[in-house]
Formats: C-alpha cells, sequence, structure tokens
C-alpha cells in the first residue's frame, strides 16, 4: 500500500498523463436530501454557475421521471443557445433497458448513468433473491448495450454499493461487473461508496486494483456517513490515476445529499489544489475557476434554506477568522502562518446585503412599474416587460422565494427556456 501511495506523489511537480474532472451531482443526489429540495428555475441556476465555475460535468437530474423532461429540454436548449456551455449535461437512470428507453424517447440527453446494486448484501436485500449476481450483470449491460445502440455518447456504469461488494463476499466479482460494463460499450465505472463506508487506504487499493484490471476513467461518489467523504473522493481518484486511467470526483454543492450528505464541491477543490503531495501539481482539471465557489455555495444554501456551517471550509463565516492570541499574532505578522489560501480564491469579497428602508421589488404580486425600476436597477432591458413581469411572477411562485438578480437576468434573456422550465403538468 505504501509503495502505491509514494508513488503517487513522485508525480508532484511533474507532467502528469491523467487527471482528476469534477462531475457535481447537486441536481441529481443534492435534491435527494431528505425535507428539502430545489425548484427547476433553482437546478437550471446551479448549471449555470457550475458551467462558470469550469465543472466539466453536471449530473442535471432524471430523464426517465416526467417531471424532470421540460427542465431536461429547457437546459438543453440553452446549451445549444451557448448558455451552458461547455458543461456536460448527463442523467441518471436505472440500469434497466426500460428505463432507458424511456429516457431516450422523451429527451435528448446524450449522456446518462446507468446504476445497479453490486454487494452481495444489497443484491440479496433489494431484489429478495429474485436475482443472482449474473443476473444483475445481464442486466446492466442489456441497458448499456441499448443506450449505446440508440447513441448516447458518453455511458457511465455505476456500481451502487462498491465499497461493500469489494471486501469479503467476492473480491473478484467487482471487476467481472466493470470488464462486462466495458465490453457492453460502457465508458466510465462509478465506483460508489453509498454508505460512507471506505476508509482513505481501502478506497485507493480497490479503485487502483479496478482501474488496472478495466482501464476504463473510474468516477468516485462518496457519502459522508463516517465524515471520510472528502477525503475518500481525493484518495479514490489518486487511486485510478495511479493506476494511469483518468478520474472524475462526484460532488455536490455545500455536500448535501442523502443522510449525512456526498463530497463537498468546494472542499473537494481545495484539497486537489492545496493539500500537499497535491498542491502546485496541476492534477485538477485547469478549467476549475475556484473563484465561484462563493457565489455558488452562497445561492445553493438560499435555495435550499440550509444556511452554511459556520466552519464550513472555504466559505463558513469562521473559515478565515482567527481569535487565539497566538494565532491573530502570527497572522498579523504573515497570513501563511494560519491559512492555506485566502478569501479572495474563493470569489470573497463584495458581500452582498439586503436593502433596508425604502425598496422596491418584484414577486409574485408585482406590477409593471415595479418590474420595470427593478431591471432597471439591474441594467437589464427587456422588449416586453408585461411578458416579463408575467413570468417573475410565476417564477417567485415556482421558487416560493424572492428571485435572485441572476435569476430576473435569467427571465429577461430566455424567456421561452424559462416558460418551459416553470411548466410542469401531471
Amino acid at each position: 500500500m505504501e509503495e502505491k501511495r509514494s508513488e503517487g506523489l513522485r508525480y508532484q511537480g511533474k507532467p502528469r498523463k491523467n487527471r482528476i474532472y469534477i462531475m457535481d451531482v447537486t441536481n441529481r443526489d443534492g435534491v435527494q436530501t431528505a425535507r428539502i429540495s430545489l425548484s427547476k428555475l433553482q437546478k437550471t441556476m446551479v448549471n449555470i454557475y457550475l458551467n462558470q465555475m469550469g465543472i466539466h460535468q453536471s449530473e442535471m437530474g432524471f430523464p426517465a421521471l416526467e417531471h424532470e423532461r421540460n427542465y431536461i429540454e429547457a437546459n438543453l436548449r440553452l446549451q445549444e443557445k451557448g448558455l451552458l456551455s461547455p458543461i456536460i449535461l448527463s442523467g441518471w437512470c436505472r440500469a434497466k433497458a426500460e428505463d432507458v428507453e424511456i429516457a431516450l424517447k422523451y429527451t435528448r440527453l446524450k449522456h446518462l448513468n446507468l446504476s445497479i446494486s453490486t454487494s452481495q448484501i444489497m443484491t440479496q436485500g433489494k431484489f429478495g433473491g429474485r436475482m443472482t449476481r449474473s443476473d444483475v450483470i445481464k442486466m446492466m449491460t442489456e441497458a448499456v448495450a441499448l443506450a449505446k445502440e440508440k447513441g448516447v455518447e458518453t455511458v457511465g456504469v455505476n456500481a451502487e454499493d462498491a465499497s461493500r461488494t469489494d471486501e469479503r463476499y467476492d473480491e473478484d466479482y467487482l471487476i467481472e461487473f466493470a470488464l462486462a460494463a466495458k465490453e457492453a460499450g460502457a465508458d466510465r465505472i462509478r465506483y460508489c461508496d453509498t454508505l460512507g463506508y471506505d476508509r482513505t487506504v481501502s478506497i485507493y487499493d480497490s479503485v487502483h486494483r479496478l482501474a488496472k484490471a478495466v482501464q476504463l476513467p473510474i468516477e468516485l461518489h462518496c457519502h459522508n456517513d463516517l465524515g471520510y467523504a472528502v477525503a475518500n473522493s481525493v484518495e479514490g481518484a489518486m487511486g485510478a490515476v495511479d493506476a494511469g486511467v483518468d478520474a472524475y470526483i462526484n460532488t455536490t454543492v455545500n455536500g448535501m445529499g442523502e443522510r449525512a450528505g456526498n463530497a463537498d464541491l468546494v472542499s473537494v477543490i481545495l484539497a486537489l489544489t492545496k493539500s500537499r503531495g497535491l498542491k502546485d501539481s496541476g492534477i485538477l482539471d485547469p478549467k476549475v475557476n475556484l473563484k465561484m465557489a462563493w457565489k455558488i455555495a452562497n445561492y445553493v444554501a438560499n435555495a435550499f434554506g440550509q444556511p452554511i456551517a459556520i466552519n464550513q471550509v472555504g466559505v463558513g463565516a469562521n473559515a478565515f477568522a482567527h481569535e487565539s492570541g497566538i494565532h491573530a499574532d502570527g497572522m498579523l505578522k504573515d497570513r501563511n502562518n494560519y491559512e492555506l489560501y485566502g478569501p479572495e480564491e474563493l470569489g470573497i469579497g463584495e458581500i452582498e446585503v439586503k436593502r433596508i428602508g425604502r425598496v422596491i421589488t418584484t414577486g409574485e404580486y408585482g406590477g409593471t412599474k415595479g418590474l420595470m425600476y427593478v431591471l432597471d436597477q439591474l441594467g437589464i432591458e427587456v422588449d416586453d416587460p408585461k411578458e416579463t413581469l408575467r413570468l417573475v411572477q410565476y417564477a417567485w411562485q415556482h421558487n416560493q422565494m424572492e428571485l435572485t438578480p441572476d435569476e430576473i437576468w435569467l427571465i429577461a434573456n430566455y424567456p421561452e427556456e424559462v416558460r418551459q422550465l416553470l411548466t410542469v403538468t401531471p
């Protein structure tokens, strides 16, 4: 184990053949957080901010779900108009041929991740003895082959509960599963630490062995049940890179997700660019723009109605606060004494303060005069104020909260797509 890990560190300061890319899953796994959710307009804004941040891919939702279809189509149209480019927009389905059929019948997505459980405990517990592990592989490969046959450009295959598959039951089954996926046409394998069960040592070993055997890019999808999500994501990705393939880390903004959440987007980026052995290594996709961190973290916090924790990595209120006498003295002499990075690197600077006193807003019950005043303050011009007001009213109702300046800008500039976003018909 130590030999493998030191091999990875020897790359420091040298050009790397393989890189780590970010695939954010806020709009798929993050919105599955119990008790909270995002509107379709808010999910679209997350995609826009991820694109501005230089994130490689957004797993934007569920193409087999009827209520996601207008949202998916509107986002694909925004991509065609250049607003959501170059980010890759992808969907998530169960690894079943019928789900692939539905997804591709009703959406134009060209990138899919197909998911099925691989661990013995889930195969028995979820399928109730109706399916063997061979049946699981057959179902998965049929879904992959169908997706490829219908023109899907990239197919990722998700091994749900991979961390408990690659353990005591049958360590070779995960490789058998992945090789079958590759033969069927899969482009990537997603190693899912679905219950946050792995440790950094075990996930490095498992992913390194898997990547060596399969020679496909590996995605890391880590949950935070034991507090390891970010560390496991980074070390698992290093296992893939050290085995000679690219790695993709699944993140969510502010670590949102089922139960204790997923690997936090900002934390992962900081770990890959500021930590010992990886700082200045160039291992992370160079398009990533950390200066968007503050903006996207705050937008998602407000949209979910979940304040950022005071000690949140990078963007928490105390991330750059120093009180201890020793710390304060050291900071005043040289900030590098107690900071690995500065707030300006995360786009922390100007703070938006809600105005008080005499304020004109526009919303669910606003009128044309108020709207035109707000648009003028934002420097936005529109051809049809009445239609813009109509969409603003519906968007406010859709979000159930005050619209942000960027949301108003989107409404004013892309009314057709926004109209489609706001249309969810049962």
